[in-house]
């Protein structure tokens, strides 16, 4: 028997498979015709040029339907004139017009929905479709009736070549096919590189910023592994490092969707736009996603935390909010800016009360808190469940700048609205650079913040602090963002991790946009009679810092009291009470223990004092500020000085 010819062929094949990295190539033979071999070699190239051919593939395909049409049914130049007439409308036609009347609105809605699904979402796109419908439909319906003779084939040629010029020079053309080619060629080869065979690309779509796929996982692989493996993907396809993302599908775990950003749409600051909402039931866009679309949170009935290292942007983030909230009529805006004033103070004529010391602070959460029971008490006699805020009723928002820095007073105060706040739409903003325990008072209030905003932070566990426990794990890497008002953001409309950045407002736009609003603020409505005392709309007069240790103080034990008074139910610490009171520990203790032991105070844990329930709740209807009456009156052996 003869040597088998295509012995050494079939030994190629087998070596290409063991060894991944080879490619089976047309090899010429002597055994082999030509004539197949170029027939084959063209095809593979016509397919790969497919789109760049697809002017001449149209004119072919026109060609050949005109000279079977004038063959067989020459009269379909009619109804051929029709579509093309039909369809060159609908594509060119301005919605706008369109959408004048109720039914050309809904008619320009569908049409618009059903060009985007095919591809040609701009006007210019839909305008060089109906010029190519035109073109080739009116020259199909000649063709038709007159059969493809001279000069029709001519001007078929000529008119092919200039209007094919525009696609061959599209941008979105030529991007779709190199991705195309990226996730048909290369993706394979390189997800068996790294070690995701099982990940299966199914569609890709490109915008001006990159594109973006959807990937289909084997089973038993999940989002996880892939996202471990994004370093890898970034170097395989040859991208600038961070720009590959990885997204859950929310719907079927066994998918994702793999977000490649080529060019970022964050290198430069993006200006405010101005004032987009006039209400607070409304989102309030705050940036530009990476994708260029707006970023909007939802404030209503919402507590925001803001975190970020010092310079990372949020003082920008809070103007932006406060921006929109002050253009609101149905909202009331209270601050409280431990900096002396200086970040919040240009927004002064938009808040209805400012608070800039430590004093003024615990005083502003205690009348948010009294403001907070006023309305729960009007809706519980109303038989309302939760309140909408308007003009006449509007919703309360404090915002604090540096919350770590509040007193432990105020922090008590703070972490009862938080939790008790959403039903009467009485809410909170806070921004604080790192929200650890102790920074947030030791109280419950970050977890009560639905809203999370983390700007760029240096080290990992920050993240978990501001964002919650596990998200660094998940793909929330705040630490490598690096522009000023590059932020993440975590609330019920934005589960996963999107880096964003925020519009960037300058001091003139704050100042001319604080005039404008200052003129058409809410009044806050008056309190039941009784119920809780109205205190001044600021404080300018707010006193400094507290005195410290060894500072005489006009009545210290009044100061003891009221500060056991007010306090809420995990008492006051008594570091903040030799703050308030200027005693010193040894004398600040003896007081604690005369008054535990005459019924009027009580230890709620090791270090924290308060009022007996029935001092402190009588205390809490006497005027703030005013000394305690004669039945509130401090033992006559405690009275006295060291």
């Amino acid at each position: 028997m003869g040597r088998d010819p295509y012995r050494r062929y079939r030994r190629q094949m087998r070596g290409s498979r063991r060894n991944r990295d080879a490619f089976p190539v047309w090899m010429p033979y002597p055994y082999e015709p030509f004539a197949i071999i170029m027939l084959a070699a063209t095809g593979r190239w016509i397919y790969r040029h497919r789109s760049a051919l697809a002017p001449f593939t149209t004119a072919l395909a026109a060609l050949i339907t005109a000279a079977i049409l004038h063959i067989h049914h020459a009269r379909w130049w009619i109804p051929v004139t029709v579509m093309t007439v039909t369809v060159a409308v609908l594509l060119g036609f301005p919605y706008p017009v369109l959408a004048r009347c109720r039914a050309g609105a809904h008619l320009a809605h569908g049409l618009s929905r059903m060009w985007a699904a095919a591809g040609i979402d701009r006007a210019t796109e839909r305008a060089y479709a109906a010029v190519v419908v035109t073109v080739t439909g009116g020259w199909l319906a000649a063709a038709t009736a007159l059969g493809p003779i001279k000069p029709l084939p001519q001007i078929g040629g000529i008119g092919t070549v200039i209007l094919g010029v525009p696609w061959w020079y599209h941008r979105r053309r030529r991007e779709k096919v190199r991705v195309e080619r990226i996730t048909r060629e290369q993706w394979p080869v390189l997800a068996e590189h790294i070690g995701l065979p099982s990940v299966h690309i199914t569609s890709a779509v490109v915008d001006v910023w990159g594109w973006t796929a959807r990937a289909i996982l084997k089973k038993g692989t999940t989002a996880h592994q892939v996202t471990s493996k994004i370093p890898d993907i970034e170097s395989g396809l040859g991208l600038r490092p961070g720009s590959v993302r990885v997204t859950p599908d929310p719907d079927r775990a066994n998918r994702l969707t793999l977000r490649v950003v080529e060019k970022d749409p964050h290198a430069q600051p993006v200006p405010w736009p101005g004032p987009a909402i006039t209400s607070v039931t409304q989102p309030i866009p705050i940036g530009v996603s990476e994708d260029g679309q707006t970023v909007t949170v939802r404030m209503l009935r919402r507590n925001v935390l803001i975190g970020g290292i010092m310079g990372a942007g949020k003082s920008g983030i809070l103007n932006i909010l406060i921006a929109a909230l002050a253009a609101c009529p149905d909202v009331i805006l209270w601050g409280v800016d431990l900096k002396g004033g200086m970040e919040l103070q240009p927004w002064a004529d938009c808040f209805a009360k400012l608070a800039t010391s430590p004093a003024g602070a615990t005083a502003l959460f205690r009348e948010a808190a009294a403001w907070l029971d006023d309305r729960a008490a009007r809706m519980a006699a109303e038989g309302q469940r939760v309140r909408e805020p308007t003009p006449a009723d509007p919703a309360l928002v404090v915002i604090t700048d540096e919350y770590a820095e509040l007193p432990g007073l105020a922090h008590q105060h703070a972490d009862s609205v938080a939790r008790r706040g959403r039903a009467v739409a009485v809410n909170l903003i806070a921004a604080t650079q790192r929200p650890t325990q102790d920074a947030m008072g030791k109280t419950a209030v970050r977890s009560q913040m639905d809203v999370r905003i983390c700007l760029r932070v240096r080290e990992r566990r920050d993240v978990d602090l501001i964002l919650g426990q596990g998200s660094f794990a998940a793909g929330w890497h705040a630490h490598q963002l690096t522009q000023p008002g590059a932020f993440l953001l975590s609330d019920p409309e934005h589960p996963h991790p999107a880096r964003h950045r925020a519009y960037l407002i300058t001091d003139p736009q704050i100042e001319r946009h604080a005039t404008a609003c200052a003129t058409h603020r809410p009044t806050p409505p008056q309190p039941a009679a009784g119920r809780w005392p109205p205190t001044p709309p600021r404080w300018p007069q707010d006193p400094g810092p507290a005195p410290s240790r060894g500072h005489d103080h006009d009545d210290p034990d009044a100061a003891l009291w009221a500060a056991l008074r007010d306090a809420g139910p995990g008492g006051v610490p008594t570091a903040d009470l030799v703050t308030v009171t200027g005693m010193t520990r040894a004398t600040l203790h003896r007081r604690l223990r005369a008054l535990a032991a005459a019924g009027r105070a009580t230890q709620t844990g090791r270090g924290h004092w308060r009022a007996t329930t029935d001092e402190g709740e009588q205390g809490r209807r006497a005027r703030p500020g005013q000394p305690p009456g004669r039945d509130h009156q401090l033992p006559p052996d405690i009275t006295g000085s060291d």
